[in-house]
């Protein structure tokens, strides 16, 4: 038996060496990465509710303008960013039982938070930005748990581990966009407070139990902490914040963070402003298409249905997670840098074609539904290629640095990424949706560079 094997009693192993094929315990890894990816779900899960509760804000009885919703919706992706500069150090400080067990534990007070105060509009600004930039600790625990996972797994696998732990979890943001509609729909989950009063244009209030949205992940938030806390081990990887800061001496880390914020940057930072961005196009927050607001709106162009962000606002994460999924088990058999330049070269296209329906054509019903659906079949297409990049991206890590330095890129390279939403919600806002798509487009294109010339040609230097 090799000297590999681990001691199971203990919180840490007494040793791991993933590449040895006598010493690897595949049961404890896979159950490593089925427990986190759960507690990792839940972490997206909290990320994102902001985003599902935000637009219905002001139809709940709040009076925000659309510029602070902007911001309040942009404030996880920076506090996610923030936060996982912290979090990326933690595995070797922490190990990954007492990090993913108090991480998710953590997320059960900007949860319970929001179910508080969605109820009645009566909450000062202040004291939901307060909470958004709460909820970005669900951002930042995937600094920690993807680094962590890394070290149960050899390099010919961590691209499908990686990947499906990434994947799944980010069906988080999937899962509580699309099932907010009908939770507070649902009376019989409200067992804390009453209901609220859904404006909608043109038709009367809707009851409706907004603070389900929230308190339903609460007790699987506390049900995900037992089970880290009972079945995770730690891996001994040590390592002091000082010396894990050396993989800023190397220049393949500060290529790969331009080319994950290409992918997970694009893919947070649209997951969170797609239901305002929406709504400000093509709904209720475009002066020209509805006056007036509550069952005395009115819809401007005649014969335009205008639709809801909460029935579509879901589709673009599940694209992106599903994506990142399905073609991380290719990344392992082909390698990342030919899908990360896949994903360049489709976000370069799939951008190009969604920015006309930037600009809608109010002339006619006709006309904007045309541009509507452009819009969103150019939004989806957006979310595919950038799952694509995510998936390809974290088998790269793996391959070009060695087991702890790659675990620290991950976490880098996944905090600058989580101000996607941010950076979106700022960029719209300043310079409009329009501009901001553009600057997408030539990021893009920088990234397709650098992926053929330092990753991808024949004779790459960092072939990977």
């Amino acid at each position: 038996m090799s000297t590999a094997t681990p001691t199971r009693s203990a919180e840490w192993l007494d040793a791991w060496d993933p590449e040895d094929p006598v010493g690897w315990d595949h049961r404890l890894a896979w159950r490593t990465l089925w427990v986190t990816t759960f507690c990792l779900t839940l972490a997206f899960a909290a990320w994102f509710l902001p985003s599902a509760i935000i637009p219905k804000l002001n139809p709940l009885g709040y009076s925000f303008t659309t510029t602070q919703l902007y911001w309040m919706a942009a404030m996880p992706g920076l506090s996610a960013g923030l936060f996982r500069l912290v979090w990326m150090v933690l595995p070797p400080i922490l190990g990954t039982r007492r990090m993913v067990t108090l991480t998710t534990l953590l997320l059960v007070f900007s949860t319970l938070g929001w179910g508080v105060r969605v109820q009645e509009p009566t909450a000062p600004y202040w004291e939901l930005m307060v909470l958004a930039f709460l909820a970005g600790i669900g951002g930042g625990a995937f600094s920690g748990f993807m680094p962590s996972t890394s070290y149960f797994f050899p390099r010919a696998k961590q691209g499908t581990a990686l990947g499906l732990q990434a994947g799944l979890g980010n069906f988080g943001v999937s899962l509580v966009q699309l099932s907010t509609p009908y939770l507070i729909a649902f009376s019989g989950l409200a067992v804390f407070g009453g209901s609220q009063v859904l404006t909608v244009p043109g038709k009367p209030g809707k009851e409706v139990w907004f603070q389900n949205a929230a308190f339903v992940w609460i007790p699987l938030m506390l049900v995900g902490a037992a089970l880290a806390w009972t079945l995770l081990r730690s891996v001994p990887v040590t390592a002091n914040i000082r010396q894990q800061f050396d993989i800023f001496g190397n220049q393949d880390t500060w290529w790969m963070t331009l080319l994950y914020i290409m992918t997970f940057g694009t893919f947070s930072g649209l997951a969170a402003q797609f239901g305002l961005l929406m709504a400000n196009l093509y709904g209720t927050g475009n002066a020209d298409i509805v006056s007036g607001t509550g069952a005395s709106a009115t819809v401007l162009v005649q014969g335009y249905a205008v639709p809801d962000p909460v029935a579509f606002v879901f589709l673009g994460p599940l694209v992106g997670a599903g994506a990142r999924v399905l073609f991380s088990p290719l990344t392992d058999r082909t390698g990342g840098a030919r899908w990360t330049l896949v994903s360049g070269i489709g976000l370069v296209g799939s951008i190009a074609w969604t920015i006309p329906a930037l600009t809608p054509d109010l002339s006619s019903a006709a006309s904007l539904d045309a541009d509507f659906h452009q819009f969103l079949w150019g939004m989806l297409a957006i979310f595919f290629f950038a799952g694509i990049g995510n998936a390809s991206t974290f088998k790269q890590m793996p391959m070009i640095f060695e087991r702890r330095q790659a675990g620290g890129v991950i976490g880098w390279t996944a905090a600058i990424a989580a101000f996607g939403p941010f950076f979106f919600g700022v960029g719209i806002t300043i310079i409009g949706a329009t501009a901001f798509y553009s600057v997408g487009i030539a990021w893009a294109l920088m990234c397709v560079a650098i992926t053929w010339w330092r990753y991808a040609r024949p004779d790459a230097p960092r072939s990977s």
